[in-house]
């Protein structure tokens, strides 16, 4: 397993996609962040949401489908490391891509443009989980239903766009149709990006915006384990 974890790492930073996703919204952090108001609230929520997006929607979903794709998958089940434990491995890779990436956003955040970091560590934790898995098992479902790689890449970046707009990651919600707005805040990554808006502001987060990543992450799971083909 630990074989097998060290050579995904090798290929995960070999991939342009990681870097894409960890360029992306630090590039957005940076150009927008030179006009916001010091303690600033929003921007870097956004920025947050963005990175597990492109990761979730995007990057974890190729990565699985062209596994797949060139019988990857199936020939590891004639091995002793079984394909679960690869499918295992990229979740925990990509999980850790979008720490790293947060990370990064918030130490330029705090440090360069002095936007507000919150106090509360339990509460970012939470929605920040709560999210990503939403956000994950939305590209575990891509996967499972995608014929290859390619496929998989159009129908996460085609999700991707709907889904930021509705969330108010391209346009403040505030500016947005009223009914778009609502359906917004209930679709996985307008959840998320109120969620974490909310604790970045130290207000105790929505229930009702936790208890729909949770739906999300739980169902959306399911279903794609139900449908996952290991060729």
């Amino acid at each position: 397993m630990m074989k097998l974890a060290v050579v995904e790492v090798k290929l995960l930073t070999r991939e342009p996609g990681a870097i894409f996703a960890l360029l992306i919204p630090l590039f957005i952090l940076v150009a927008f962040g030179t006009s916001i108001e010091p303690g600033d609230t929003v921007l870097l929520p956004m920025a947050l949401a963005i990175a597990v997006g492109l990761v979730g929607l995007y990057l974890l979903p190729t990565t699985l489908a062209t596994y797949r794709e060139r019988g990857i998958l199936r020939r590891m089940s004639t091995t002793p490391v079984r394909p679960a434990n690869l499918l295992a491995v990229q979740v925990v890779l990509q999980l850790v891509l979008a720490l790293a990436t947060c990370a990064l956003l918030i130490a330029v955040a705090g440090t360069v443009l002095d936007a507000r970091l919150p106090t509360a560590v339990g509460p970012v934790a939470v929605t920040f989980l709560l999210g990503t898995g939403a956000m994950f098992a939305v590209g575990l479902l891509i996967a499972a239903l995608a014929r290859n790689g390619r496929t998989a890449n159009g129908v996460g970046v085609l999700l991707y766009f709907p889904m930021a707009y509705l969330a108010g990651l391209m346009q403040p919600a505030s500016q947005m149709p009223q009914l778009l707005a609502r359906i917004g805040e209930y679709t996985p990554l307008g959840a998320f990006r109120q969620g974490m808006h909310q604790v970045w502001a130290d207000t105790t987060p929505s229930p009702v915006l936790l208890g729909v990543l949770a739906a999300y992450a739980v169902m959306i799971s399911a279903v794609a384990a139900r449908f996952f083909r290991w060729e």
